[in-house]
């Protein structure tokens, strides 16, 4: 695989916006637990290895368990997780894969029942941010730190 661009260093100001793009979602309402469940989901849509190494060891080290991301690929097959999360999980596939139906008005309006309108927001903020990080990890072959 050859090496290819640092866009930290080449587009640094482009960079800059992404990482306070990032702040922002880290200091917003969001948990932590429902920011890395986006952040592992859409990562996994998207194929980004860089994204996913990194996401599921900050959800372990925030008290995810090991088998709610290793059925997170699944999580419409199980109970492990909450209405709340259920929304969130289809919020991120559907934003996430935009090009099929974009999110939907079922989706949207349970969200906004459940969550409120601020909260969804966020959570649609969150959505875009990792897709952001992904494409760029996914296009540059960002590898997995040894």
């Amino acid at each position: 695989m050859s090496e290819r661009i640092n866009i930290a260093k080449s587009e640094p100001q482009g960079y800059k916006a992404m990482s306070a793009l990032e702040q922002y979602i880290q200091a917003s309402d969001v948990s932590k637990t429902h920011l890395e469940l986006i952040k592992i989901r859409a990562s996994q849509i998207n194929g980004c290895a860089f994204c996913l190494d990194m996401h599921t060891k900050d959800a372990l080290k925030k008290g995810e368990t090991n088998q709610r991301i290793f059925l997170l690929n699944a999580w419409k097959e199980t109970t492990l997780f909450t209405e709340e999360e259920r929304v969130i999980l289809s919020m991120t596939e559907e934003v996430t894969l935009i090009h099929e139906h974009g999110l939907s008005e079922a989706t949207y309006l349970k969200a906004v029942e459940l969550l409120g309108e601020q909260y969804v927001a966020q959570v649609l903020m969150a959505i875009v941010t990792i897709n952001g990080w992904n494409r760029i990890a996914v296009s540059m072959q960002y590898q997995i730190p040894e």
